[in-house]
């Protein structure tokens, strides 16, 4: 179908080449508003010259900038040109910074971006609503098809349809030999049996097989089927079904990859937010508040006990990787245990660590740990060596949790799941919180933790000893 395939190569030329005449116009208008005239310099020609080639990269490799049918909604094709827009202008900030290029004024390129947004988006949205328009006044007919198969995939792909391209698309029942929720059993034309004599009596232009993939048989007989009557078949593979677990699906140009677990932070333009945030943080952490708490938190240490300030310990990172985690010293240094777990009203816990332990002031050093590359901000917490080979042997998912790199902060932490986990179950949910924040990862739920982790070290947690 000519409406669900890739955007083309025409529009590959055509629809950058209008970004572009509108990015034009945007820097004429912006260069009026701030000097009030249309002179367009040598300077301004070489600014647009880069601002239009690194929209046109960038462009490029979000293809759903240039989608223009109904199978995305608006909200998200503003949000697809507005994330566009932001790394454009975060590169471009750093190339500036990079090359030493001053030059340009911060009120002119700040009306450059601002009308350039506003003309892209008009555009693209004056595409979009042109094209839609189009579909349902004077396109061809619609397609009829049926799907085969009413479990998770088959009902999902009924809803997007259904809300998404109603006009370029009738349904016309499912065919499924499984039991049908009640909602949906109005819909259902017979088992899958009867599909065929079904297609041979009512026009149907395609079928849309979404039973799991191992039913092999059952798909080449409807393939032929299909061909033999016209018919396009369309397979919508139930992986869930084939795999017994949840699947995502991720396109590499047009290969689709699948995963079996969801993993935001696989993907290099969140790792490159997150690293970039993380060095930002911890640099202005260590400038603004270290100058001020770090002296007299290291007087307060030397007075209560003798021993160094810091306490540094090997602890296992990404992919087990082991680095040397930096703390505030908390404890005596004659006790010999230090791979032994803190425990309520341990004697080893000084009267000033106790104090660090409870308002998370121990973990403090560990910001140069983020600086360094060792850990982030927020992040599964590094467990000692011998957590590690003990939990990993009765946990079964213990080791995913070191698929990412581990933080200062955590999911698990900010939920009561801190200190001690000698009690039964307790690990477990903790791997069962540090799973969710690696699967369910997003820049919002980090700012979350952060906030949270801040009123906790305001109120002091009782679990901290």
């Amino acid at each position: 179908m000519e409406r669900y395939r890739h955007y083309s190569d025409a529009s590959r030329i055509v629809l950058p080449l209008f970004d572009v005449v509108l990015i034009f116009g945007a820097f004429r208008l912006a260069g009026f508003i701030i000097s009030g005239g249309w002179h367009f310099g040598r300077m301004d020609v070489a600014l647009f010259s880069v601002f239009a080639l690194l929209w046109w990269i960038l462009s490029g490799q979000y293809a759903n900038i240039y989608r223009v049918d109904r199978l995305i909604t608006y909200p998200e094709k503003l949000l697809y040109v507005m994330r566009t827009f932001l790394l454009h202008a975060v590169l471009l900030g750093i190339g500036a910074v990079v090359l030493q290029q001053y030059w340009v004024s911060a009120r002119f390129l700040f009306s450059a971006y601002s009308v350039s947004l506003m003309a892209v988006v008009s555009g693209r949205f004056l595409l979009t609503f042109s094209y839609r328009l189009y579909l349902r006044h004077m396109a061809r007919p619609a397609s009829r098809y049926v799907i085969v198969g009413a479990g998770e995939s088959g009902q999902s792909l009924y809803r997007f349809l259904a809300s998404h391209d109603p006009v370029g698309n009738e349904f016309v029942g499912f065919f499924a030999d499984e039991p049908i929720p009640g909602g949906l059993r109005a819909l259902v034309r017979g088992r899958i049996g009867d599909l065929k004599d079904f297609c041979r009596q009512t026009h149907i232009d395609e079928i849309y097989f979404a039973l799991p993939l191992d039913q092999r048989e059952l798909i080449e007989d409807l393939s032929h089927f299909a061909d033999q009557h016209f018919l396009s078949f369309r397979i919508v593979p139930d992986f869930r079904g084939t795999v017994r677990k949840d699947v995502n699906v991720y396109f590499y140009d047009h290969l689709p990859i699948l995963t079996i677990r969801h993993e935001p932070l696989g993907i290099r333009t969140n790792q490159l937010l997150k690293r970039v945030f993380d060095i930002g943080f911890s640099l202005a952490v260590i400038c603004l508040v270290f100058p001020f708490i770090m002296p007299v938190l290291a007087l307060l240490i030397k007075l209560d006990s003798p021993g160094p300030v810091f306490f540094k310990q090997l602890r296992p990172g990404k992919r087990n990787q082991l680095f040397p985690c930096y703390k505030l010293r908390t404890m005596r240094t004659d006790h010999g245990k230090t791979e032994l777990q803190a425990t309520k009203n341990d004697v080893r816990v000084t009267r000033m660590g106790a104090y660090l332990r409870k308002y998370n002031l121990d973990e403090l050093p560990q910001f140069f740990n983020v600086l360094l590359g060792h850990m982030s901000v927020v992040g599964p917490r590094p467990n000692m060596v011998s957590q590690l080979e003990e939990y990993s042997k009765h946990i079964t998912e213990y080791q995913l949790r070191h698929a990412v790199t581990p933080g200062i902060t955590g999911y698990a932490q900010v939920n009561g799941y801190r200190g001690e986990t000698r009690e039964a179950g307790t690990m477990e949910k903790r791997v069962e919180y540090d799973l969710k924040y690696v699967e369910n990862w997003s820049f919002g739920l980090d700012m979350k933790i952060i906030g949270q982790t801040v009123w906790n070290m305001v109120k002091g947690e009782k679990n901290a000893y």
